[in-house]
């Protein structure tokens, strides 16, 4: 008898992965394309159109030759949100894509804030006002390249894109509509008052569909991938939102936590929470929602310093990750009063303040590059728990929290789960290693396609079953003493980003 296949694909910051989830035998492999992040300017961060595209159908024909003769149920996507490009009339882009870390939209956030607009926008849509969302990216572009603003004839999204290359069609979902900032999240329409403050009509927008609706594959990617031509492609939702479906942290109380170039915390809800302007509310389907927080320096900064740190000197070879993890390791933790505010990128979550830089402090002469290491990582693991405290309390209403479940390549390495659960002073469960988000997109597309009643029960009908020597599964309880040690950092750790801002306003 044949074993359906359902694949997810997963486009993010730097690599497309499509994994295919066979439906019976709960077997899955996973291919991935990687390209560059551009940086043309400082703080910008762009992808080529052309390489995520290429990368997409390549990582989706690699995920379709081990399938054989198994029926191929629908192609589902996952995306990281917040991206932006401009097309001519005719689909060809003429900007790249400008992604969430893109950071040249500051000024006009700051406008909206100082203003006092910001608290409205948000409000109305559920995303944060600040460099990231391409409401303020429009603005830029209004602002800064006025000849090419009115030569696009439509602005999209990176998950846009990918359905326009996969299908033919122009369109959008919920999700990543939701991520826009230009979204009426009580209409679930564009919304006219915020697209004719950033000078575009509601009709250079994408029309905006169901997650679970579907195009057809059209005929040339069917041919290069060896999909039949029509293949159901389910639209899919953010790489976020479809990361608490694929750690499974979807009841009430249940936190995921997702760790790859950046991090973000998130639970799930019935219907959208916009009321703490720290945190974003994003859609999963018509019915499911996710609140939550993301920081902007995650995995990116554990790159960072392999770059900086892991170089070597004189004779001495460069360090390699795991290297470099070791010697962080072999560190006591709290970096022996080495403290670090991870600020590479503009942050987002708690702070939503993209000028504040990163620093060390408390540098001391004994202090070595493997506490500069592993500084950085517990800089991370203070801002993601500053989020998760007031997602906490956002939730209160709902229940404690009861369970943390974590996903993402980082938890390859022991040291990030250990760092991980003592500065959140809870257990983490570290989950399917790298596959959250693509396994989240082919669980709402066995849902889209109706294969599963319910996203819980296409997530439990993907997933391997568990064995208690996986590594997948882990459970790390926090250490008393460590947790007590950097519960202290926490308590500074305002007035030291105050402090920052004020020693960088006096240069």
């Amino acid at each position: 008898m044949a074993d359906p296949v359902i694949i997810g694909v997963d486009v993010g910051t730097t690599a497309a992965k499509a994994s295919t989830f066979w439906t019976r035998s709960r077997r899955r492999v996973t291919a991935v394309r990687e390209y560059p992040l551009l940086a043309p300017h400082p703080g910008w961060a762009e992808q080529d159109p052309h390489l995520v595209a290429e990368a997409l159908i390549l990582s989706l024909a690699d995920a379709v030759r081990p399938v054989g003769a198994a029926p191929v149920v629908a192609v589902a996507l996952s995306a990281a949100m917040h991206g932006l490009i401009g097309l001519s009339a005719d689909g060809r882009p003429l900007t790249p894509i400008i992604t969430w870390a893109d950071g040249r939209a500051a000024d006009e956030a700051a406008a909206l804030r100082a203003d006092g607009s910001a608290g409205e926008l948000h409000r109305r849509s559920g995303t944060p006002v600040h460099p990231m969302s391409p409401l303020t990216k429009l603005l830029w572009f209004r602002h800064n390249d006025p000849t090419l603003f009115e030569r696009v004839r439509h602005w999209i999204g990176l998950k846009d894109w990918l359905l326009l290359t996969l299908t033919g069609e122009l369109a959008t979902e919920l999700s990543t509509a939701s991520g826009s900032g230009m979204l009426d999240l009580g209409t679930r329409t564009w919304d006219p008052r915020t697209t004719a403050l950033v000078g575009i009509a509601p009709d250079q927008l994408p029309p905006v569909l169901s997650t679970t609706s579907t195009l057809p594959l059209a005929h040339d990617v069917a041919r290069r991938t060896g999909l039949p031509v029509g293949t159901p492609v389910v639209l899919g939702a953010g790489d976020g939102p479809l990361g608490n479906v694929g750690t499974g942290a979807l009841a009430p109380g249940a936190i995921s936590l997702s760790v790859g170039t950046s991090a973000a915390v998130r639970a799930v809800v019935r219907a959208p929470v916009t009321d703490d302007e720290a945190l974003f509310c994003y859609a999963v389907t018509d019915d499911a929602w996710v609140v939550g927080g993301a920081v902007s320096n995650a995995g990116s900064v554990q790159r960072w310093a392999a770059t900086v740190f892991g170089a070597g000197r004189g004779d001495q070879a460069d360090l390699d990750d795991a290297s470099l993890l070791d010697l962080a390791a072999a560190v006591p933790a709290g970096c022996e009063g080495l403290l670090a505010l991870p600020y590479l990128l503009p942050e987002r979550a708690p702070l939503w303040d993209p000028t504040v830089a990163g620093a060390f402090l408390g540098v001391r002469a004994h202090h070595t590059r493997g506490h500069f290491v592993r500084a950085g990582l517990e800089g991370v693991a203070l801002q993601i728990r500053a989020v998760l405290d007031r997602l906490d309390a956002q939730l209160q209403h709902t229940g404690p929290v009861t369970a943390l479940r974590a996903t993402g390549g980082v938890f390859r390495s022991p040291l990030w789960h250990r760092i991980l659960a003592d500065v959140l002073d809870r257990p983490v469960t570290v989950t399917a290693a790298a596959e959250g988000s693509a396994l989240g997109a082919a669980a709402l597309g066995l849902v889209a396609t109706g294969r599963a009643p319910s996203l819980a029960a296409a997530v439990a009908a993907l997933r391997p079953t568990a064995r208690a020597d996986d590594p997948a599964d882990l459970v790390v309880t926090p250490d008393p003493a460590t947790a007590a040690l950097h519960r202290g950092q926490t308590l500074h750790l305002q007035r030291l980003v105050e402090d920052c801002r004020r020693v960088a306003a006096s240069r």
